[in-house]
């Protein structure tokens, strides 16, 4: 299945592109963004490390690898991109299913809790997943109240690597019933 493109009443979800790389390599390129993901991330980020990366994702989804690639863009903007969320759903590793990260000019704003609304609902009501996991840093606060506001239930810790030199992080599951269950109720704001 290909990417869709989602919309939310602040955002608008789209297909990862070449042409998004400047904008990526522009705000991604922050060590209050690295500092809590994954070691495999290179730091200091190259200059071209959003290019490499944009083309190494788009080349695994030519090959056929289940992965959606969304870019966050404010709608009525000039369409840049200001964060990305990443979902493989059948994927079985210790990161977990899905990660994200948005630009720190965004913060604080429930920009990334309504991104993940709209990628719970496609996961559960496009894909009809069962449940799939995430993860964040220990010490990732905002990441954290990302997912305790979208429905994640805390399972406990892993160790995985990360550039600030923690090595703790946080696994949580996202379950269909009590995301349906939620999203019955009310929307998370």
């Amino acid at each position: 299945m290909q990417t869709p493109r989602l919309e939310t009443e602040r955002l608008i979800l789209r297909p990862l592109a070449l042409s998004d790389a400047p904008a990526i390599q522009r705000h991604f390129d922050n060590w209050n963004i690295i500092r809590h993901l994954a070691a495999v991330v290179p730091w200091p980020y190259p200059a071209d490390g959003a290019e490499t990366f944009v083309r190494s994702q788009l080349g695994n989804i030519s090959a056929g690898e289940e992965i959606h690639h969304w870019v966050l863009v404010l709608k009525g903007s000039d369409g840049e991109a200001i964060g990305n969320i990443h979902f493989r759903p059948y994927a079985d590793g210790a990161k977990g299913n899905r990660g994200f990260w948005l630009a720190e000019p965004y913060w604080r704003r429930g920009l990334m809790t309504e991104a993940i609304i709209a990628v719970n609902d496609f996961a559960f009501l496009t894909l009809g997943l069962d449940h799939f996991y995430v993860c964040n840093a220990a010490t990732n606060e905002a990441s954290r109240r990302v997912k305790q506001k979208t429905g994640a239930e805390f399972v406990g810790f892993i160790e995985l690597a990360h550039h600030g030199g923690q090595s703790k992080s946080e696994r949580w599951i996202v379950r269909r019933e009590d995301w349906l269950r939620g999203r019955s109720v009310a929307p998370v704001a």
